[in-house]
């Protein structure tokens, strides 16, 4: 698996533990506001095998709970499987940030008991991929992912990251729609920085009241919705 950044850990990436956080390379979307422009163009500083990251693994054993792999979009490695399979030897709760482009991955990571938390990323409503992501979409695969993710089969959570020039309001309530009776859903403020498009270096954000709004209509669908910083 190619693994472009290894963060020791962190508190915030897997709801109720800390967690270790692995970063893999290359994505099949092109979201402008990427935050992680170098993973999506396969352009790491430094790739770090994987041997590297298992050591360390083996020496926080007993002491770190978790592991995340994330990326990028981590389902386009075939190896995943086997790298979460590593990590449950060694006694790690593990969880996948994931697109959703991978529905067959992610039901046989859940079938085999690999994976114990997913995040999905929501882009944008199924009509409105495309334009969103930069790139083609297969939205009936997306439509998989939820599906399966709202059956039940494993704990998770839906995500979006809300750039307001990217997102009307109208459009997180038809993502309201479709991914209706979540469990959690969470709006991530856009923070602009470094981006995958120069141009949203300096895009808005919505502001506070205004998520806050959104987020009061989005639990008319979701059992429960709040902001992410």
């Amino acid at each position: 698996m190619r693994i472009g950044g290894l963060q020791p850990s962190s508190l915030v990436d897997f709801p109720g533990t800390v967690a270790a956080i692995v970063f893999t390379v290359g994505c099949n979307f092109r979201c402008p506001y990427c935050h992680n422009p170098e993973l999506v163009l396969e352009t790491p500083e430094r790739e770090i095998p994987e041997a590297e990251v298992f050591d360390f693994l083996r020496s926080r054993a007993g002491v770190l709970p978790a592991v995340v792999v994330t990326g990028g979009e981590p389902t386009q490695h075939l190896d995943l499987p086997a790298f979460f399979r590593k990590a449950k030897e060694l006694g790690y709760k593990t969880k996948l940030d994931t697109n959703g482009t991978n529905p067959g991955m992610l039901r046989g990571l859940v079938e085999d008991k690999l994976i114990d938390y997913v995040a999905m990323d929501i882009k944008a409503p199924l009509l409105e991929y495309a334009r969103v992501v930069g790139a083609a979409v297969d939205t009936a695969a997306v439509r998989q992912s939820i599906d399966f993710l709202l059956s039940g089969a494993v704990d998770y959570e839906f995500r979006t990251t809300v750039v307001k020039s990217q997102l009307a309001p109208q459009d997180l309530k038809q993502i309201g729609r479709e991914i209706m009776g979540a469990r959690r859903y969470y709006l991530q403020q856009f923070n602009p920085g470094k981006t995958l498009h120069p141009s949203f270096r300096s895009k808005l954000s919505y502001d506070r009241g205004e998520l806050e709004s959104f987020v009061r209509d989005l639990n008319a669908y979701v059992d429960h919705c709040e902001i992410r910083a």
